[in-house]
């Protein structure tokens, strides 16, 4: 930026702060008498309106002098941090460039607040000194600040520490000195926040020295508390190139503090030792923290981001990481679906020929545990959870062919007591190993006929219809196909039995004198008129009388879907009779008289079907 010769620089301005419109600006009088003859509290608030002044530009150099006879002998403690901020915002140069004159005030005043018996404004003003540029102010106060670093209270030392650091960063020409202060105070002190502020220092501007330190002291990196451990994990991080020659000590610290009882500790050793070596038992060892932290750690956020780094450390390192896959389902144990499925999505990447067997073993616990779960909200993430670990079983099974039978065997025993999505995706999967593997058909026909009363959605009815008809192939396996079939659909003709049971239902009725009226369902919905508003339109539906006295929860099942009005269903019915009608003449020729007995009952029931959609029912 362009200045005038002798002026100085214009000031960059870093914060905006909103004033209210309906708020006068003070004018110089009335801050000046609030200044003077106001209470602490009066000045507070003239204080925090110039100081908000200045920042918004606002010309308040006359001010400066009252500030300093008025409010800086104040012994208030939020006054003095006030004072402090407006230390750092007012202007401190003439127009000529120059200092003022009454910096040395304020320089004055400054010194005394660092010889100041309550540590509270010591640390207060070394902290200020961290924002102060000039350096005609700071060098009047090397020598206070040098001796806060000897002070009794370790809030003053960690603050004397950090303003050491700001000075020799910005003026280095001040304290020259600085590293080797720094590195005598951190061999004598022993407060873990002062040594790890002192270590920063160090690590910044003097890394050989911090390593130096490092080195006499790595036998004690495992007691050392949280924050200085993390202040190490950083030292290496930063000389981890410059140093190579050091690399044996760096990884021998890294693994130390892989066992370290904070959990950001183990995170940023594990991410720094992957850093420093490929080796591995290295990458092993990372990989392992990275799992313990997923499984220990409460926060479902803070899991999700040490399952996303373990991920890309399989990604890079492929193949070292598939022994740890037991490990990673312990994951598995925290109730959050999403933190379930992406543990899920790094297992089947880790899943080989080696551990598979095992997997699915862990997996079949995981679903019994989801079946066996009760209470309604439970019940809910459990069926979420089921459908995600049915989902990775079949993505398993369709990668290792050897597990099939083990999976099949599983889904098929517990596909009644899955829900309805979960079902639907197990009798999909079930489908797909009966076309891929011919010699699991007749165990998958055997189990399905075992277990078909107890399929009670349209969508598993289907598939199992499907599966039955397509690969039932033998005479023996054709007959007690069929034999379920008709335990399945009930008693025939369809139409015919529901008209007795309606009329046995009214003649009961009857007998107890109480009339027969059939239930009113009122549906509303609601529709956008010409004009783009909403109306509500209300149909009062009576249905029919014979659907009234149907009770479909008492019915076999392929009935009542039947009778539910699930058409789809009845069509994959009539195929699958088709296909086991003719696969028995095929196979029995057609002189045999069962064959006429399984063609008249297939077409008894598929016109059954037929009469009841043109029914009432």
């Amino acid at each position: 930026m362009a200045t005038s010769a002798g002026k100085p620089p214009a000031e960059a301005c870093y914060m905006l702060i909103h004033q209210s419109l309906d708020v006068e600006t003070p004018n110089l009088q009335i801050l000046k008498r609030n200044l003077e003859r106001g209470t602490d509290d009066i000045k507070v608030e003239a204080l925090q309106q110039i100081i908000s002044g200045t920042v918004q530009g606002e010309n308040y150099d006359q001010l400066l002098m009252h500030v300093i006879r008025f409010v800086m002998p104040t012994r208030n403690k939020a006054l003095k941090k006030l004072l402090l901020f407006y230390w750092e915002v007012c202007p401190k140069y003439a127009a000529d460039g120059t200092l003022k004159q009454e910096t040395i005030l304020i320089c004055n005043a400054l010194r005394n607040d660092l010889q100041h018996p309550n540590e509270y404004i010591r640390g207060a003003t070394l902290r200020f000194l961290c924002k102060l540029r000039e350096a005609e102010i700071i060098e009047p106060l090397i020598g206070p600040t040098r001796e806060c670093l000897e002070h009794r209270h370790a809030y003053v030392r960690k603050n004397a520490v950090i303003a050491v650091a700001a000075i020799h960063r910005c003026l280095p020409h001040l304290i020259p000195d600085a590293p080797e202060l720094m590195s005598s105070f951190l061999a004598a002190e022993a407060d873990m926040t002062c040594r790890r502020n002192a270590l920063a220092m160090l690590t910044a501007s003097a890394p050989a020295a911090a390593v130096h330190w490092l080195k006499e002291n790595a036998q004690l990196v495992a007691s050392f508390d949280e924050l200085l451990q993390l202040a190490v994990i950083d030292l290496i991080r930063r000389c981890a190139r410059d140093f190579a020659a050091e690399k044996t000590l760096f990884v021998r610290c890294i693994f130390e503090l892989l066992g370290a009882p904070a959990s950001a500790v183990k995170y940023e050793a594990a991410t720094s030792l992957v850093g420093l070596t490929t080796n591995p038992a290295a990458v092993k060892a990372a990989a392992a923290c990275y799992i313990a932290l997923a499984a220990k750690e409460s926060d479902n956020n803070v899991k999700i981001i040490v399952l996303e780094r373990l991920d890309q450390l399989r990604t890079r390192h492929e193949g070292i990481l598939d022994d740890l896959v037991m490990d990673l389902l312990r994951v598995l144990s925290t109730p959050d679906l999403g933190v379930r499925r992406k543990a899920l999505a790094i297992v089947m990447k880790l899943a080989s020929r080696r551990n598979v067997n095992d997997v699915i073993a862990m997996l079949r616990k995981e679903l019994s545990k989801t079946v066996t779960s009760a209470g309604d909200q439970q019940q809910d993430k459990s069926s979420d959870y089921r459908l995600l670990l049915i989902q990775t079983i079949h993505t398993c099974a369709g990668e290792f062919p050897e597990v099939a039978a083990d999976v099949v065997d599983l889904f098929l025993d517990s596909i009644s007591e899955f829900g309805a999505s979960s079902a639907t995706d197990a009798i999909i999967f079930v489908r797909e190993v009966a076309e891929k593997f011919p010699g699991l058909r007749q165990n998958i026909i055997k189990h399905l006929v075992s277990s078909f009363l107890d399929f009670k959605t349209g969508k598993v009815i289907r598939g199992a219809l499907w599966i039955l008809g397509e690969y039932a192939e033998s005479g023996a396996e054709i007959r007690d196909v069929w034999t379920k079939l008709r335990e399945a659909i009930g008693e025939l003709p369809l139409l015919a039995a529901e008209q007795r049971e309606l009329e046995s239902a009214k003649e009961s009725g009857e007998a107890g004198d109480k009339p027969y009226e059939p239930t009113v369902a009122v549906s509303a919905s609601r529709r956008v008129l010409p004009d783009g508003t909403y109306a509500t339109e209300s149909a009062l539906t009576a249905s029919a009388s014979a659907s009234a006295a149907l009770k479909l929860d008492t019915k076999p099942p392929l009935r009542a879907v039947l009778l539910h009005s699930d058409f789809f269903t009845g069509t994959v019915l009539a195929s699958t009779l088709a296909k086991l009608v003719l696969r028995f003449a095929r196979l029995e020729g057609e002189s045999s008289e069962q064959l006429n007995s399984l063609r008249a009952e297939a077409v008894l029931i598929m016109a059954g079907v037929i009469r009841v959609g043109q029914s009432t029912f």
